[in-house]
């Protein structure tokens, strides 16, 4: 009796509150303390694979309540994957370059919030806020320097252990 309890409590963890639907626990999100899955919020949308350059390092974490984070800022590396390297060409030439990388430890999304810059009452798109359904953030930051295939960069507020997606050159200089 007790499996089919459990069962019952894990079904409707995993049910849709938009069409009522039953889901994988990795189809659901929770948008405003409500979970929607997958095809309410993508639709016919077919996903695919990123797949991780290397990890940003350094001493920052996710506040524990609100937004930021906590911890020493200043130099992050980024140690990308030795396979990495030879797209690495020229990039000392750049002052700034811009970071994609994946927000791994985001939390559930609100839809509309106060944005932390300004109090200023917003949806998700109209913000910086790291709690975004596709969990991808771009920041643009000072190239320190290259040490193989480490880059030292300022003014990247990632947090310790995010997966870089991608680097570009940046449009600002």
């Amino acid at each position: 009796m007790s499996n089919n309890i459990k069962k019952a409590k894990s079904n409707n963890k995993n049910k849709c509150s938009r069409c009522l639907r039953s889901t994988e626990p990795d189809q659901i999100y929770m948008i405003d303390d409500k979970p929607v899955c997958s095809i309410c919020l993508y639709e016919k949308a077919t996903p695919f694979n990123i797949y991780p350059i290397g990890l940003i390092k350094n001493d920052l974490e996710l506040a524990k309540t609100g937004f930021g984070t906590l911890g020493k800022k200043g130099v992050s590396c980024i140690e990308l994957l030795n396979s990495q390297k030879p797209f690495l060409y020229k990039l000392e030439d750049e002052k700034r370059i811009t970071i994609v990388y994946y927000l791994h430890e985001a939390k559930n999304v609100r839809s509309v919030f106060n944005r932390g810059l300004d109090s200023k009452k917003v949806g998700v798109f109209a913000s910086r806020t790291p709690y975004r359904l596709s969990k991808i953030a771009i920041q643009d930051v000072r190239l320190i320097k290259i040490e193989g295939s480490k880059l030292f960069v300022e003014g990247l507020d990632a947090i310790n252990d995010s997966p870089v997606l991608d680097i570009k050159m940046s449009w600002y200089t």
